[in-house]
């Protein structure tokens, strides 16, 4: 009996010893596909473009062109996989109608109307609206140009969402869209003069506005400065080179030019 325990108890030993062994030797790989997964995870991800993507909205955007020769000026797809089409200013109602009512394209969403100015361009300003398809989950991005003096058709009758969107152009920018039902200020005072985003208004200001206990309205009214405030001295008043010599003078001057020959 004595005998058959131990024999028993042997076995037990070896099988616990052989599944630590095997537990070990199974951790080991898993501990390496972890550590690798990390590294891979650690390296920069660069996203792939989609070749069926590109070729669907290459095509979508051919057929655009085609459809509409007289405003499309030209369509081109950034590295993002993302179709833009460049049209002129004249085309923009005709161009966002046709995107929205066209049965393969269904852009019925006006996500955004964004502005951009470049002051070196002869037409300085840009236009970008951003419009989305939820039938097909696809964007596309119109652009067209104006100067200060041209006004651009609103899109208000063909998307609704473009009221403050166009406000705020022209509040910012000051883009004019023709036809627009409220064409007022969004962000800024409406007594401001000037737009904010072509950088060009004074820092100092020649205009104020305040809260008028009388009126019991906001008033505008020029600006008064002290002389002061205008007349900016911009040397610091310690450590100025001279005073500071006399204070603490040099044991050693350090010559910062070569002797001249005699």
């Amino acid at each position: 009996m004595a005998s058959i325990l131990r024999s028993l108890a042997t076995v037990a030993r070896s099988g616990v010893l052989a599944g630590n062994g095997l537990a070990r030797s199974a951790t080991v790989p898993a501990l390496i596909r972890c550590k690798s997964e990390a590294a891979a995870e650690s390296r920069p991800t660069v996203r792939k473009p989609d070749a069926a993507a590109r070729a669907d909205l290459s095509d979508f955007g051919k057929y655009v062109a085609e459809c509409m020769p007289k405003y499309v000026q030209k369509v081109q797809l950034t590295s993002g996989d993302e179709l833009e089409v460049l049209i002129a200013p004249e085309g923009v109602v005709p161009v966002l109608q046709f995107l929205k009512d066209h049965h393969q394209g269904q852009f019925a969403n006006l996500v955004d109307i964004a502005g951009m100015d470049v002051p070196s361009r002869q037409y300085r300003f840009e236009v970008i609206y951003n419009i989305l398809s939820l039938r097909y989950n696809s964007r596309i991005r119109v652009k067209t140009y104006t100067d200060e003096l041209t006004p651009i058709d609103s899109c208000n009758e063909v998307f609704k969402a473009a009221n403050w969107y166009e406000r705020e152009i022209w509040d910012m920018y000051g883009v004019f869209f023709a036809n627009h039902p409220d064409l007022r200020r969004i962000l800024t005072d409406y007594g401001f003069e000037g737009h904010p985003q072509r950088r060009d208004f004074p820092l100092t200001g020649y205009v104020e506005l305040r809260y008028d206990d009388e009126k019991k309205r906001v008033v505008c009214e020029p600006l008064e400065l002290a002389q002061e405030f205008r007349k900016f001295d911009l040397s610091a008043p310690w450590e100025q080179f001279p005073n500071f010599r006399n204070v603490n003078p040099a044991t050693e001057e350090i010559a910062t030019k070569p002797e001249e020959k005699k």
